[in-house]
C-alpha cells in the first residue's frame, strides 16, 4: 500500500458519521456480559457491556469499556472490584432490565449470590470472572477498566446471549438461522 493510500484513509476516518459507524460496527456480534458490584450498604449495582474481553494471561486480566457518565462505573471505581457474568442466551430480559432500568428497581427478581469479593453473581448465567481493579485508562468518550481476575467459575452449558444487528440472540439459535440461509433452507415454504 502506497503512503498516499494511507494518509487518504486516515483523512477519511475523521469523517465517519456516528450513524454509520453503529450501523457498520452491529455486525460484529458481541457477547452480553452484565458488569456487577456493591456499594458501601451491600445494595448490587450493574451495568451491561458489549466490550468483555480478556487482556493478559499473566497477571490474569480482563477489561470492558464503560460510558464516562455511568453511575454503575462510579459504583465499581468506588468499590474497587467488579464481576463480569457472561448472560446465557434466555436472560434477554434480565438484560435490559441492567441496561435501562432505573439504578434503584435493576436487580428486582434477579437472584444473585454474592462472590468472595462481595460482587453480584447472577442466578441462571453461563460464567463468571470476579475481578480487583487493576487500572482505569480514558479513550475517547469512554473508561477502558482493567480488572486482575480474582476468580472465575463456569455456572452452566447454556449458550451466551449475543448482540447482533441491534438485536438480542443466542449462538445457537443465531448460528441455525445463518446455516439455513446458506443453505437455502429458509427459502422452502415461502
Amino acid at each position: 500500500m502506497s503512503e498516499g493510500a494511507t494518509h487518504s484513509r486516515t483523512a477519511d476516518a475523521h469523517a465517519i458519521d456516528g450513524r454509520q459507524f453503529r450501523d457498520v460496527l452491529g455486525n460484529f456480534p458481541t457477547s452480553v456480559v452484565a458488569i456487577t458490584t456493591t456499594d458501601g450498604e451491600e445494595r448490587p449495582h450493574g451495568m451491561v457491556v458489549g466490550t468483555f474481553t480478556s487482556v493478559s494471561l499473566d497477571p490474569p486480566l480482563v477489561s470492558f469499556l464503560a460510558d464516562r457518565s455511568s453511575t454503575t462505573l462510579r459504583t465499581i471505581r468506588a468499590a474497587g472490584r467488579f464481576c463480569a457474568n457472561a448472560l446465557a442466551g434466555n436472560q434477554e430480559r434480565l438484560s435490559r432490565q441492567l441496561a435501562t432500568g432505573p439504578a434503584g428497581q435493576r436487580f428486582e427478581g434477579a437472584p444473585w449470590q454474592a462472590s468472595d469479593l462481595g460482587n453480584p453473581v447472577l442466578d441462571g448465567i453461563v460464567a463468571w470472572v470476579d475481578c480487583t481493579v487493576e487500572q482505569v485508562v480514558e479513550i475517547g468518550d469512554h473508561l477502558l477498566v482493567v480488572g486482575r481476575v480474582r476468580d472465575l467459575r463456569v455456572e452452566s452449558m447454556k449458550t451466551p446471549l449475543l448482540f447482533f444487528r441491534s438485536g438480542y440472540g443466542d449462538y445457537l439459535s443465531s448460528t441455525s438461522v445463518l446455516m439455513d440461509r446458506l443453505v437455502g433452507w429458509d427459502e422452502i415454504g415461502r
